[in-house]
């Protein structure tokens, strides 16, 4: 009886968090002519067609994959030797690193935003900018996904033998080739996994990229201006290719770490 009622308010607390996009997803395949995306209409992709025939949002959506995969390049090659190095410190320097890193995560995303901009704005006047566009997003983004490169790194760094990269070292394989033959392949899951979790938080962002996208735009932000108007049914469209492409990168982060919990030998007692 207890499993059942445990069962039921389960399914009645996902049905709270997924029946708004449900909603948004069914609609998005609304076929009405008046724009309502509150009237179902019948079944149709005309708003699917529209969306990327807009060439405002297929420039938005280009911005955003080119900030995203460079901010997740970058970050992640950042991070990881981030994590080598605090990996390496001893215990008490190793603890106020980690607190630094942590910092940015449970700062609010407003007072990083804003904090970001005042940096941007005051370097674009030193250096004689124009305005803040493409290159402040890119930084902006990188800041705030490093922290969370290191975190999925770091415990790949502590799982491995120490000992390895000096018996490459004491085999007279240099310490670079050593990094990439030995460490590399170790510490491989931590690096791919910060990698697709820096890509998805560079898509999703808003408030930081608001602050610092200056006059570009991405989806995110175009998305936002898009609600202070009237509303097109695109935006359900828009929103359900969001939500398919995040959810499909969360399947994959999911399914490699259930693939690296199970490969792990069962250690005996």
């Amino acid at each position: 009886m207890k499993k059942a009622g445990g069962r039921i308010y389960t399914f009645l607390i996902f049905l709270f968090l997924y029946a708004p996009i449900l909603v948004l997803i069914v609609f998005s395949f609304n076929d009405t002519e008046t724009g309502s995306r509150a009237v179902w209409g019948g079944f149709s992709l005309r708003w699917y067609r529209k969306l990327f025939e807009d060439r405002l949002i297929l420039e938005a959506l280009r911005n955003t994959l080119l900030i995203a995969v460079v901010a997740a390049v970058v970050s992640t090659a950042l991070g990881t030797a981030a994590a080598i190095g605090i990996n390496g410190m001893k215990r008490l320097p190793r603890r106020i690193m980690m607190n630094i890193t942590n910092f940015p995560m449970v700062n609010p995303e407003i007072v990083t935003g804003v904090s970001l901009m005042l940096l941007f704005v005051s370097a674009v006047r030193l250096l004689g900018g124009r305005s803040l566009g493409m290159g402040s997003l890119i930084a902006a983004h990188i800041t705030f996904c490093l922290p969370y490169v290191i975190l999925s790194v770091l415990p790949k760094l502590r799982q491995m033998d120490p000992n390895l990269y000096e018996a490459a070292q004491d085999l007279g394989c240099p310490p670079v080739k050593a990094f990439f033959k030995v460490v590399l392949p170790e510490i491989m899951p931590g690096v791919v996994t910060g990698m697709i979790m820096a890509f998805t938080l560079s898509i999703d962002d808003f408030v930081i990229s608001y602050f610092t996208s200056g006059t570009t735009q991405t989806l995110p932000i175009y998305i936002y201006s898009m609600t202070r108007k009237r509303i097109s049914p695109e935006i359900n469209a828009l929103s359900t290719v969001l939500f398919a492409a995040v959810m499909a990168l969360l399947v994959v982060v999911n399914v490699r770490n259930l693939k690296e919990q199970g490969g792990e030998p069962e250690k005996e007692v």
